[in-house]
């Protein structure tokens, strides 16, 4: 499968997030993580931190905790709270984030590299993101089983990275392992997905169980810790 080429320029800010969440069905932002500093972890509740503190290494924990406040953030602003601390969220047994009481809010994940992708979408939805390099397949192909994977129909390093992509959206659209998929390819045929390659330099593959749905796909404008987190 060969992705769609896309080029994106622009940022959106967060005072954009409530228009363009009434006009589309799902949001992808983009947010580089290096675009912030050493932040507080006040937002996070005690099972966060409690996850934050068995996170390995200081790179981890910078981006869950990085993650955590933009997604918090932005629901402030779509659910009209008061603070980012009128904001909850949680996991349940498979992984995934909900928003208690309110299920409208599918949420997903991808982190590749300094950056992230966070999905927030009105339907079921499942991404994975991974950044290019010429020489990913051949460092990760040892234990992601690529080769398995691409045996038929892949002719590019590029088509098989994707194939890879869809396989990890699907496991997280469809609440499954991907330990489970490593050997056998997804069934999607009672599914939509979509790929693309964004700026040359990210692959981006979107699952859901809807074949019409607008979809908006932004780079995340940087914030300040003052404005990330409302006094």
């Amino acid at each position: 499968m060969e992705p769609k080429t896309l080029n994106i320029s622009s940022t959106v800010s967060l005072e954009d997030i409530p228009h363009l969440w009434e006009q589309n069905d799902t949001l992808i932002l983009v947010i580089n993580i290096n675009d912030y500093g050493t932040l507080s972890y006040d937002h996070l509740d005690n099972i966060e931190k409690e996850h934050l503190e068995n996170l390995q290494t200081g790179y981890f924990r910078k981006r869950y905790n990085i993650s955590r406040m933009v997604l918090k953030c932005i629901l402030c602003v779509l659910l009209e709270k008061q603070s980012t601390f009128d904001v909850s969220i949680y996991k349940d047994k498979y992984g995934r984030l909900h928003v208690p009481d309110h299920d409208e809010f599918n949420i997903c994940i991808s982190y590749t590299g300094d950056v992230f992708f966070l999905a927030i979408s009105k339907i079921k939805v499942g991404i994975d993101a991974e950044k290019w390099k010429h020489t990913s397949l051949r460092n990760v192909s040892k234990y992601m089983q690529i080769k398995k994977l691409c045996a038929d129909g892949c002719a590019t390093d590029l088509m098989c990275l994707t194939s890879w992509t869809l396989k990890e959206a699907y496991c997280k659209f469809s609440n499954q392992s991907i330990f489970s998929y490593l050997n056998k390819a997804p069934d999607i045929d009672n599914i939509c997905h979509s790929s693309y390659f964004i700026n040359n330099k990210y692959i981006l593959t979107v699952v859901t169980g809807s074949v019409r749905y607008k979809i908006n796909i932004s780079f995340f404008e940087k914030y300040s810790h003052s404005k990330i987190i409302f006094e």
